[in-house]
C-alpha cells in the first residue's frame, strides 16, 4: 500500500512539473517597445505587440524583436584627391520600420555588419574625390550623402536610418601640424599687413599735423610781425606829435637803435656767450644812430646788408 501511494505521488509530481512547463510555455510576455515574431514549428506565424499572449505548447515559439533606436559608430580610413590619408569617425542611428518586422528578422543575420559595408562604401565613394580642405568644408554633406544612400539600402531589409553623422576629419598627425604652421603665417602675414596700414595713417597724419602745424605758425608769424608794423606805425604818429619837426626818418631810427640795443642785451645774457667789446664813449650811440640812418637812406637801392657789428677798442673793456 505504500508503495502504490509513492508511485502515485510521483505521478502527479510529474504531471504537475509538466503542467508548469506547459504553462510556461503558453504565456508569452512582449515588453513595450519591442515586437515578438513567432514561429509554428518552424516557419513565421505572426507578429506579437505588447502584452501578454498565449502559444500552442510544444508547437510554437516566440523571438523578441528590438524597436529601439540603436547606434553604431564607424572609423573609415581613406585618401583624399590630394594624397592625403585621413581618419572618419561616423555614427550611424538605426532602428526596426514597425510595419517591416518580418524583413528585419530573417532577412539580415548581422544589421549592423551590413551597415558598416554600406557606410564604408559610400565613404569611399566621394573623399577620395575631394581634397582636404574640401572635405572639411564639406563634412555635412558628406553626411548627407551617406544618410540617403544608406537609407535608401537598408528600407528594403526593414531598417530606418535616422542619422549617419561625419563626427570627424582626423588626418595625419605631420599633416595636421603643416596646417597649423600654414594658417599661423596666414594670420601673421595679415596681422604685419594691418600694422604697416597703421603705420601708414599715423604717418599720414602726423605729417598732417606737421602741415598743419607750420600753417598755424606760419600765420601767428604774419600776424606777429603785422602787429609790429601796425605798432611802430602807430608810435611814429605819436611821436611826430609829441615832437614837432620829427621826420618819421628819425622816429624809425630811433626805434631801430633801441631793438639794436635790445638785441645785444639779450645775446649777453644768454648761456655760452662770449665777451662783447662796445665803445664805452656816450658818442657812440651818436655813431650808431648816424649808420642807422645811412642804412635807411640807401635802403631803396638794393637788398638790405647784413648787419654787421663795429669793434671799437674801449680804453676799459665792459663785460656783460
Amino acid at each position: 500500500m505504500d508503495a502504490l501511494n509513492t508511485f502515485l505521488l510521483m505521478v502527479v509530481f510529474i504531471f504537475a512539473i509538466v503542467i508548469l512547463v506547459a504553462v510556461l510555455k503558453t504565456l508569452f510576455t512582449v515588453r513595450t517597445a519591442t515586437a515578438g515574431v513567432v514561429e509554428r514549428f518552424g516557419k513565421f506565424n505572426r507578429i506579437l505587440r505588447p502584452g501578454l499572449h498565449v502559444l500552442v505548447p510544444f508547437a510554437e515559439r516566440a523571438f523578441v524583436v528590438d524597436l529601439m533606436v540603436k547606434q553604431v559608430q564607424f572609423s573609415v580610413e581613406t585618401k583624399t584627391h590630394d594624397n592625403v590619408f585621413v581618419q572618419i569617425p561616423v555614427s550611424v542611428q538605426y532602428q526596426v520600420l514597425d510595419d517591416k518586422i518580418f524583413d528585419a528578422f530573417y532577412r539580415l543575420s548581422s544589421p549592423q555588419k551590413q551597415i558598416e559595408s554600406f557606410v564604408f562604401n559610400s565613404i569611399l565613394g566621394h573623399v577620395p574625390k575631394l581634397t582636404l580642405d574640401q572635405t572639411f568644408e564639406q563634412q555635412s554633406g558628406i553626411s548627407v550623402a551617406v544618410k540617403t544612400e544608406l537609407d535608401s539600402i537598408m528600407s528594403g531589409f526593414g531598417f530606418n536610418i535616422l542619422t549617419a553623422l561625419v563626427t570627424d576629419i582626423i588626418p595625419d598627425v605631420k599633416v595636421k601640424t603643416a596646417m597649423n604652421d600654414i594658417n599661423a603665417a596666414q594670420r601673421a602675414q595679415v596681422a604685419a599687413q594691418a600694422r604697416g596700414e597703421a603705420d601708414k595713417i599715423l604717418k599720414v597724419k602726423q605729417a598732417e599735423a606737421e602741415a598743419a602745424s607750420k600753417a598755424l605758425q606760419g600765420q601767428g608769424i604774419a600776424a606777429e610781425r603785422q602787429a609790429i608794423i601796425d605798432g611802430l606805425r602807430s608810435s611814429i604818429e605819436h611821436f611826430r606829435e609829441a615832437v614837432p619837426g620829427a621826420t618819421a626818418e628819425d622816429v624809425m631810427a630811433l626805434v631801430l637803435l633801441t631793438q639794436y640795443f635790445d638785441t645785444l642785451k639779450d645775446v649777453g645774457t644768454r648761456a655760452g656767450t662770449n665777451t662783447l667789446f662796445l665803445p664805452s664813449n656816450p658818442g657812440a650811440a651818436s655813431d650808431f644812430l648816424t649808420q642807422i640812418l645811412a642804412g635807411l637812406r640807401g635802403g631803396g637801392n638794393g637788398p638790405h646788408p647784413a648787419p654787421t657789428t663795429r669793434v671799437v677798442q674801449p680804453p676799459p673793456p665792459v663785460t656783460t
